[in-house]
């Protein structure tokens, strides 16, 4: 019996137990579905939060721990990211790749979800995490918010398969324009459908509203262009 907006424990191809913070709508559905993944603080309550403005919208929603292996359930304070290193080191693709897959199984085991209309979105580390699960999971859609590290992973752009909204903060002194090019330059090679945004006046993690680089317009108008993208494509 799953618990709806709550978390869930389902277990990993690896003999591990993975944490879902889980969000379903109210009905019979099925409903489109979205994979939401954490930065690199946990499933924190600003997570938690995306996770139900996207289910309030008609959406299922699972957001899984992807520090499962070496801590449960942490919430990292912001300021001290020093918590959170060995965790976020600890992470293998061949790990994101059994967690995504995880996902889309549970999904796939919900008699009110839909098996086909799946998207994923993630911020900070969970916008890599979402450029690899559209590597590797047939996605409808996927949205990276401020993704570092995407431009380590373009030989991962020909296995896209669904389209990619990629959202960056233009003064984010971590991503450069140089990364965003090159992670736009190949999904363009690789004949991959993309859009492309910059808010040239916002800075890395502008969309969290409990981080100092919190952006109010640029947060609004990013969630704006990822809610019609979502419904153009999941509904």
């Amino acid at each position: 019996m799953i618990n709806n907006h709550s978390f869930n424990t389902i277990e990993v191809n690896d003999a591990s137990e993975m944490e879902l913070y889980v969000a379903i709508p109210e009905g019979n559905g099925p409903f489109p579905s979205i994979i939401l993944i954490q930065e690199a603080f946990g499933v924190t309550a600003h997570i938690r939060n995306q996770v139900e403005k996207f289910c309030n919208e008609g959406y299922a929603v699972v957001s899984p721990d992807i520090f499962h292996r070496t801590i449960k359930r942490i919430e990292a304070a912001y300021t001290d990211f020093s918590i959170v290193t060995p965790h976020y080191q600890a992470i293998t693709f061949e790990n994101l790749k059994a967690d995504l897959t995880a996902c889309y199984n549970f999904i796939q085991n919900q008699s009110n979800i839909s098996k086909e209309k799946i998207g994923c979105i993630g911020y900070c580390l969970g916008g890599r995490v979402a450029y690899i699960a559209n590597s590797i999971l047939p996605l409808f859609a996927a949205v990276s918010y401020y993704g570092g590290g995407i431009e380590l992973l373009t030989d991962k752009a020909e296995s896209l398969h669904g389209a990619h909204l990629f959202i960056w903060g233009g003064l984010d002194t971590g991503i450069t324009t140089e990364k965003i090019d090159t992670v736009i330059n190949a999904v363009k090679n690789a004949g991959k459908e993309y859009i492309n945004i910059v808010f040239s006046n916002a800075q890395h993690a502008f969309n969290n509203n409990e981080r100092p680089n919190f952006n109010q317009n640029a947060s609004n108008e990013a969630w704006a262009l990822t809610k019609a993208f979502f419904e153009n494509r999941l509904k």
